[in-house]
């Protein structure tokens, strides 16, 4: 029998690999090794920051900033595949790559700028968490804090990459739960399509901040790091344990992760749709506008879409917030390593790389002590995905001059097509930044 072979663009990326027609129990074996680090980026990017930001965005606006979960889909995409090609290609985390363009005192500071911004969201997230758990059992959330923070840096630092992988992509599966939140409430879908699909622009400086908000928590700087490292970390895993080895990838490598980054960027912005569709049909639609704590956004869905949603919302967050902590810590801890030359990995044992582990349990330390000083979670989350939003355009700079550069790229540098729509990405956030302080 003839063998053909099909060509597939990958969207927005300009880039083409062929596939050999296979039976469907090989495509799904392929589609299976091929989810990783997209699916877990592009779970990460919905933790209870991102949740609390879809939840302000529908409490304030309605329904009418719906279009930019289709809009920041394809741009996220080919951010994070960019920075995964960089991994890849490279051998290295984004912070050495960087290096090699962006002064070193400058890099110094985005660093310390991505530190503190992952330990106001890692605190506000650890709040958001016990507060939903002493929602569902009706102990103090004081005890979850706790049992929360000591839990997660305990799994981080003693559990080996593989063990964290494969746990935090079946979290992944309680993103869903906003999704049954929503068909719950039962939306009219003819009254959703038209804030949907026909953009509208915010006309005031809060909306403009809230558009700012979600431009930094969807494309978010410690998701350009983490994604670059965890490239690096699956081929340590694979044996590939010096740069040498690791430098250049595949057709098919390349093509894997495009599928594995679809997947993810997809599955993320899909709940981001249904979270501000949820919210706005009950919190907005009923004159509840002003969201102090994720304790009142669940309180307040309860009587207008039941307690069975509410439970699902908290439940939701618990489990995003087990997700998300890990990237935040480690993403940090990946971005100062690299930058001060320190032994880092998830594959390595404490003592071999301490520095990258105690800037972990130092920044999940200081963010427990804030949710001591009763900051409210949500503005805390809020406010730290405008801070994202601020930081990550000039940080995507410093992504277009490593990818365009073929030294540095070893011969393999991002497509134009992918250049181009990257560029769109960081002049879009310039626009809405600039917006929010002149309109």
């Amino acid at each position: 029998m003839r063998c053909f072979s099909y060509s597939f663009i990958t969207p927005y990326l300009g880039e083409r690999f062929d596939i050999e027609p296979r039976s469907p129990p090989h495509f799904f074996k392929r589609l299976s090794k091929s989810l990783g680090p997209g699916i877990i980026t592009g779970a990460a990017d919905d933790d209870p920051a991102g949740i609390a930001t879809y939840s302000i965005a529908g409490a304030q606006l309605g329904t009418s900033l719906l279009w930019t979960a289709w809009l920041t889909w394809p741009l996220m995409f080919a951010v994070q595949m960019m920075c995964a090609r960089i991994g890849m290609v490279t051998g290295q985390g984004l912070a050495a790559a960087l290096s090699n363009k962006i002064p070193r005192p400058l890099l110094i500071v985005a660093a310390i700028a991505l530190l503190i911004a992952n330990t106001l969201n890692i605190g506000a997230d650890l709040s958001a968490m016990a507060d939903a758990a002493e929602m569902v059992t009706g102990y103090r959330s004081l005890y979850f804090l706790l049992v929360f923070a000591v839990g997660i840096s305990l799994a981080t630092v003693h559990l080996s990459y593989s063990s964290i992988a494969n746990t935090l992509k079946w979290l992944a599966l309680t993103l869903f739960t906003y999704i049954i939140v929503t068909f719950i409430i039962g939306p009219h879908w003819r009254d959703v399509a038209h804030d949907a699909f026909i953009p509208s622009l915010p006309k005031e400086s809060p909306g403009w901040a809230t558009l700012v908000a979600i431009l930094g928590t969807t494309i978010s700087p410690y998701l350009f790091f983490w994604q670059a490292s965890l490239e690096v970390e699956e081929e340590i895993s694979l044996g590939l344990n010096t740069i040498a080895k690791r430098t250049h990838a595949s057709v098919n490598e390349l093509g894997d992760r495009k599928i594995d980054i679809g997947l993810g960027t997809f599955i993320s912005n899909l709940v981001m749709f249904f979270i501000i569709l949820a919210t706005a049909l009950t919190l907005h639609k009923n004159g509840i506008t002003n969201i102090e704590t994720s304790r009142q956004a669940a309180d307040a869905l309860r009587p207008l879409a039941g307690r069975f949603a509410a439970l699902l919302y908290s439940l939701g967050l618990i489990g995003v917030g087990l997700l998300a902590i890990p990237t935040l810590t480690t993403s940090s801890a990946y971005a100062l390593s690299e930058i001060f030359k320190w032994k880092h990995g998830l594959y390595k044992k404490f003592l071999k790389a301490k520095y990258f582990y105690v800037v972990i349990i130092l920044s999940t330390s200081f963010g427990m002590a804030l949710d001591l000083i009763r900051i409210s979670p949500v503005k805390a989350l809020y406010w730290s995905a405008i801070a994202n939003g601020l930081l990550a355009p000039f940080l995507l700079v410093g992504i277009l001059l490593v990818a365009a550069d073929a030294r540095i790229m070893k011969g393999q540098p991002s497509s134009n097509l992918s250049l181009y729509v990257v560029a769109f990405t960081t002049a879009i956030m310039f626009v809405a930044i600039i917006a929010m302080f002149v309109v």
